[in-house]
């Protein structure tokens, strides 16, 4: 399956919108404490554990994303938009959201 930020598929021409398909991921707060608790990877102000929790949440939400675009019969997913947001009481959870439009395609 296509995803792509665009709204347009070079060599492709979209022929049936199948609206708007979203996917959603929550990490609660313990997670990343943990994480920063035992950081020994930090460099330059970076923390490559951090990062892997973020990048893990962002694959799960894309693929609940395509999962949901693949049982209407999409081809692809345009105009993706990927959002970060804190939730609860403190910023105690962060929630990441894939969304966009699914598609059916055909080859030009």
């Amino acid at each position: 399956m296509i995803v792509t930020t665009t709204n347009t598929l070079e060599g492709h021409n979209v022929i049936e919108y199948l609206g708007i398909v979203t996917g959603e991921t929550i990490i609660g707060a313990n997670i990343i404490k943990d994480v920063f608790a035992s950081i020994r990877d930090v460099v330059g102000g970076r923390s490559g554990s951090y990062e892997r929790v973020l990048r893990e949440a962002r694959e799960s939400a894309l693929n609940e994303m395509k999962h949901h675009a693949q049982q209407n019969g999409a081809t692809a997913v345009i105009g993706v938009d990927l959002d970060y947001e804190t939730l609860g009481s403190n910023g105690g959870m962060i929630m990441v959201t894939a969304s966009g439009t699914a598609v059916k395609t055909m080859s030009v």
